[in-house]
C-alpha cells in the first residue's frame, strides 16, 4: 500500500519556509526546483547527472507526452517513471500553458481545448477529464488541473473569464481524479493575472473545492518581474499554510529567491537547460556567457569550488571552444552546470531558513553575483 501524499512544514523564517513533500515515489525537500523534462527527458542531459545535481523531482508535460509517444503507450510500458527510468517523484503540467503558447493552433470552449497538433496537424481535444486521464496513465506523483493561462498584459474581462473557466475546470478535474492511486495528488491553480481581487477570488474558490496543494499560475507570461513578485507576495498568504505552494514556470535565480522569501515551496523553469544550450552558465559569480571571445584563452574553470564536475574540471577556454566548434557537449556541460547551481541555490535556502538566516543568505548570494569574475 502506497503512503498518502502529504506536506510537512519544518521551519520558517519570515514568510520563507522549508519542509518535505511525501509522494508515492519518494520525498521532495522544499523549497524545491524541478528541472523541466517536457517530453520525458531533460534536454541534452543524462538522468544520472540530474539526480546527482540534487534534484528530488522532475516535471513532464501532459500535452507533449499525450501527442508523442501517447499516454496509453507510456502506460502499457509501465508508466512514465519506468519508461524514462526515473524512479523518483514526477510532476506533470496539465497542458494549460500550451493553451497560451500555442494560441494560433487551438480553440477554447467550456468543454475544453481543441488543438491542431504541432507535430502532424491532427485535431486533438484536451478536456479537464482527458487531462486527468492522461496524467493518471502517465503515473505522475503530482498532477495539475487543466487551466487557461492568459498572456499579460490583458484586459480585466479576459483575465476574469479565463479565471472563472479555470475554476469550473478545477471542479471537473477533481471529480476525474478520484480514480487516481493513493500517494498521488492533484493541485489546483490560482489564476487572475495581475489583478489581486481576481487572484483572491480564485484562491478562495479553489480552497473551497479542496486540493492537497496549490499553484500560482499565469505569471512569467509578459509582466515585469516587479509585477510578478507583487502578485506572488499578495497571493501566497491567501493559500493554506499546511499545503505546498508551487509557482509555475519561474524563473531566474533572483526570481527563485524572491519566491522563497514570499512563501513559495516549489518552482520549475526551462532556463537552466535552455540557457546552458545557448552558452550561458549560472554561477555564484553571476551569469557567464562562455561564447564571449575573452574566454578563448582563459584556463580557469567556471568555479573551482563548485560541486559540479563540469564547472570545476573544464577550463573556460575549453567550454568556449566547444560552442565555437558547434559541439553538442558544450550545451550538455553548461546545462549540467546550471542544474547544479539551481539545486545548490535551493539547498542553501533550505539550510538558511532552518537556521533563521535567510535574509543574510540572500544578501550574500546577491553580493557574490556582482563579483563577475
Amino acid at each position: 500500500m502506497q503512503k498518502p501524499f502529504s506536506f510537512r512544514p519544518i521551519a520558517t523564517d519570515g514568510a520563507a519556509r522549508t519542509g518535505e513533500l511525501a509522494t508515492a515515489h519518494g520525498t521532495v525537500r522544499t523549497p524545491a526546483f524541478m528541472p523541466v523534462g517536457t517530453q520525458g527527458a531533460i534536454k541534452g542531459v543524462h538522468h544520472d547527472d540530474v539526480r546527482a545535481s540534487g534534484a528530488d523531482i522532475l516535471l513532464g508535460n501532459t500535452y507533449h507526452l499525450m501527442l508523442r509517444p501517447g499516454a496509453e503507450r507510456v502506460a502499457a510500458l509501465g508508466g512514465l517513471h519506468e519508461f524514462m527510468r526515473w524512479p523518483y517523484p514526477i510532476l506533470t503540467d496539465s497542458g494549460g500553458y500550451q493553451v497560451m503558447s500555442l494560441a494560433p493552433l487551438r480553440k477554447v470552449t467550456e468543454a475544453g481545448v481543441t488543438f491542431r497538433s504541432h507535430i502532424d496537424g491532427a485535431m486533438v481535444e484536451l478536456t479537464p477529464e482527458r487531462a486527468i486521464e492522461v496524467q493518471i496513465l502517465l503515473g505522475s506523483d503530482i498532477a495539475m488541473q487543466l487551466d487557461e493561462c492568459v498572456k499579460l498584459p490583458a484586459e480585466r474581462h479576459d483575465v476574469e473569464r479565463a479565471m472563472q473557466l479555470s475554476l469550473r475546470w478545477a471542479e471537473r478535474c477533481k471529480r476525474a481524479f478520484e480514480s487516481a492511486l493513493p500517494g498521488h495528488a492533484l493541485f489546483g491553480i490560482v489564476q487572475g493575472g495581475d489583478d489581486q481581487s481576481l487572484r483572491e477570488q480564485s484562491a478562495r474558490a479553489l480552497i473551497e473545492i479542496g486540493f492537497p496543494g496549490y499553484a500560482i499560475g499565469g505569471l512569467a507570461v509578459g509582466e515585469t518581474p516587479e509585477v510578478m513578485r507583487r502578485v506572488v507576495g499578495e497571493t501566497a498568504p491567501a493559500l493554506p499554510a499546511d499545503r505546498p505552494r508551487y509557482l509555475m514556470g519561474v524563473g531566474t535565480p533572483a526570481d527563485l529567491l524572491a519566491g522563497v522569501a514570499r512563501g513559495i515551496d516549489m518552482f520549475d523553469c526551462v532556463l537552466p537547460t535552455r540557457n546552458g544550450r545557448h552558452g550561458l552558465a549560472f554561477t555564484r559569480f553571476g551569469p557567464i556567457n562562455i561564447k564571449n571571445a575573452h574566454h578563448a584563452d582563459d584556463p580557469r574553470p567556471l568555479d573551482a569550488e563548485s560541486r559540479c564536475p563540469a564547472a570545476r574540471d573544464f577550463s573556460r577556454a575549453y567550454l568556449h571552444h566547444l560552442f565555437k566548434a558547434g559541439e553538442a557537449l558544450g550545451g550538455t556541460l553548461l546545462s549540467v552546470v546550471n542544474l547544479y547551481y539551481y539545486q545548490d541555490l535551493m539547498a542553501g535556502a533550505r539550510a538558511a531558513i532552518a537556521t533563521r538566516r535567510f535574509a543574510d543568505y540572500v544578501a550574500q548570494i546577491t553580493e557574490q553575483w556582482s563579483a563577475n569574475i
